[in-house]
């Protein structure tokens, strides 16, 4: 957990883009991606955030600020691991300039917070947190093998009746993967696609 003072959160970057997976794939988006993971996936989108110390501290007022002025009703806490910090100054602050707070998390760590919209996707190097099944409003699993669809419906029997339910293909095995997902979905039709489509349009 963090040192710093609970107004003060290590940023890593923030941007406007389009979010490109799971049951909000194609809105607009602002994101705050916190540096700090220790879950330590070998596949990691940027695991230059997993050590907080290279990201500058920034106040949560300043983050709330940009996030506001980017005219997005959407934002996006994500990492890293986000919720390795006490994420409630963050959201009240986002709130009080009327945002929708998402939040995408391993589910390593207990929630903090107040969230519009909890995306679990949970990773085998790190189990999730049991209290965050029961927050999560969808889960989201990464297909890198085949084994995978039984690791993914173990976790779907954790999350609530409710909860949406993703296959998303590893970016570096999707060839591999895809035609898998495609007949698994046929088969098990409640669960659905996501595929990571800001990498097709070449945007962050």
């Amino acid at each position: 957990m963090s040192a710093h003072p609970a107004d003060m959160l290590p940023l890593m970057e923030e941007f406007y883009s389009i979010q490109g997976e799971g049951y909000y794939q194609g809105h607009a988006a602002w994101f705050i991606r916190l540096g700090g993971c220790d879950v330590g996936c070998v596949w990691c989108d940027v695991p230059e955030s997993w050590d907080a110390s290279r990201h500058p501290v920034t106040s949560i007022d300043e983050m709330a600020s940009h996030a506001a002025a980017s005219g997005t009703r959407i934002v996006v806490v994500t990492g890293g691991e986000p919720a390795m910090y006490d994420l409630g100054a963050l959201t009240a602050r986002l709130k009080e300039k009327g945002l929708r707070t998402h939040i995408e998390t391993s589910g390593a760590y207990a929630l903090t917070g107040t969230w519009d919209w909890v995306c679990l996707s949970p990773k085998k190097f790190k189990s999730p947190e049991s209290s965050v099944f029961g927050a999560a409003d969808e889960l989201k699993i990464i297909v890198y093998n085949k084994s995978d669809f039984d690791w993914a419906e173990e976790h779907a029997a954790r999350v609530g009746p409710s909860c949406k339910l993703f296959l998303q293909p590893e970016w570096s095995r999707e060839k591999e993967m895809l035609p898998l997902i495609v007949r698994y979905v046929q088969q098990h039709p409640q669960w659905s696609i996501s595929l990571q489509i800001h990498k097709y349009m070449n945007i962050p």
